[in-house]
């Protein structure tokens, strides 16, 4: 395996701790409208129960989610179901409003996919006990706190996140699954 590359794979009915990355790390997901398409396109999937989601953050130009693939969303994984539509999304929004960007995210090296958003290979790591799983979530909801980003005081003053859930009760996506009720 070169170094660099994970070819990281995701099995039915295990929850992973998965970070997606934009292409280059470029800030597309700085603006609200295109976290909204994470979210419904999360929201769609859990609803369908292709998916259960444990914890989740959504920063400027990547995502950490705590998730677990229930079934497959008719051959394909959620998760590759997941890139495709927001991908989508994305270059159906980016033409209608921003048309200059959508240059950024041409793939020169592929002579099927025009544009590619998300990065290849996202990062899949298995959640092996409770312990572990109580770690990643805190890793995520400090995650907007990072000087880099200064985003929120704290974890749960930042609106795309998890941290409320878990601090309140809020799930004002009615996206989560509390990790307690899996573990």
């Amino acid at each position: 395996m070169k170094y660099g590359i994970r070819k990281s794979r995701m099995l039915l009915n295990e929850i992973y701790f998965w970070t997606d990355t934009i292409k280059d790390w470029r800030n597309l997901l700085a603006e609200d409208h295109f976290k909204r398409i994470i979210i419904e396109c999360w929201r769609e999937l859990v609803s369908r129960k292709k998916i259960a989601i444990y914890g989740f953050v959504i920063m400027p130009n990547h995502l950490h989610v705590v998730w677990e693939m229930l079934e497959k969303n008719g051959k394909e994984m959620p998760h590759a179901s997941f890139n495709k539509f927001t991908s989508h999304q994305f270059l159906e929004n980016l033409r209608m409003k921003s048309p200059a960007i959508i240059e950024q995210y041409k793939e020169e090296d592929s002579p099927v996919r025009l544009h590619r958003f998300w990065q290849r290979d996202p990062l899949a790591v298995m959640m092996g006990s409770r312990r572990i799983m109580e770690q990643k979530l805190e890793y995520i909801h400090l995650n907007p706190l990072q000087e880099k980003w200064s985003l929120a005081s704290r974890p749960e003053d930042y609106k795309w996140s998890s941290a409320k859930f878990y601090e309140r009760g809020e799930d004002e996506f009615k996206i989560m699954t509390h990790y307690m009720d899996r573990f």
